[in-house]
């Protein structure tokens, strides 16, 4: 069956995490004095910490009424944390907020997501995403995608689930369904949806347990089916598929 709709993961699967800068620590104290005005007052990692208990007890109250996979809203949890942030103006605390987030990985985009991305587009074929994720995440993607004259207009707004913005996240099985459904509407089966993803459990279980087709996204696919990077992607795209990647 041909391919309709694709829909990525973000993380590890279009943006490879990386270890955080080697210049992280002093690069939080530059944050504090360019935006709070303040010297250090609790480190990064009393900071990483601190929120890490918040988001603990946040998950344990969704859970307590019944929300399987919980979602935080990270600008309550960090606001929680430091009462200086959320005092900021709302351009100010965002731009905080991104830009501590960078203090914890290094991002890129991953080896031939561009052009297959940028194909999939140009043939018709629907894009959307199913991330678990932050408003800052949106705004890495973006960045990421400029970088090889992309921007996040190739992927459908009401095909892409952020989990930040629904209070719940992969892989409960909602997400799948939900996003089966606008599809549905728009004439699309489940099984000519491909979840691209690198968790089994997060993203190819779910996908596969709602009828869709999957692409588990891998440094090498060491023989396995339907599992490799981008340039293998492609090459399962064209030779498998009824769409012409070329």
């Amino acid at each position: 069956m041909s391919i309709r709709a694709v829909i990525c993961d973000v993380y590890n699967t279009i943006l490879p995490v990386g270890v955080p800068p080697a210049d992280a620590d002093q690069r939080w104290a530059q944050l504090w004095h360019d935006l709070l005005c303040a010297e250090v007052r609790l480190s990064r990692r009393e900071f990483g910490a601190a929120c890490q208990r918040i988001i603990d007890r946040e998950h344990a109250s969704a859970r307590a009424v019944g929300i399987a996979c919980p979602e935080v809203c990270w600008p309550e949890v960090v606001g929680e944390v430091l009462p200086e942030v959320a005092a900021l103006f709302p351009a100010a605390q965002e731009e905080f907020i991104y830009r501590q987030t960078q203090l914890w990985h290094s991002l890129s985009l991953a080896e031939g997501a561009a052009d297959v991305l940028r194909e999939l587009a140009s043939r018709g074929v629907l894009l959307g995403i199913a991330s678990n994720a932050q408003a800052y995440t949106v705004r890495e993607l973006s960045e990421q995608l400029m970088v090889a004259g992309l921007s996040l207009s190739l992927f459908s707004p009401s095909l892409s689930f952020w989990s930040f913005e629904h209070g719940f996240s992969k892989p409960d099985p909602h997400v799948f369904r939900l996003l089966g459904a606008r599809l549905r509407n728009l004439g699309i089966k489940p099984g000519e949806i491909l979840m691209v993803g690198d968790r089994l459990d997060n993203d190819i279980a779910p996908a596969a347990a709602q009828g869709w087709q999957t692409w588990k996204l891998a440094p090498e696919s060491a023989g396995a089916e339907n599992c490799g990077g981008w340039i293998a992607l492609r090459n399962f795209l064209r030779d498998r598929l009824a769409i012409q990647v070329s």
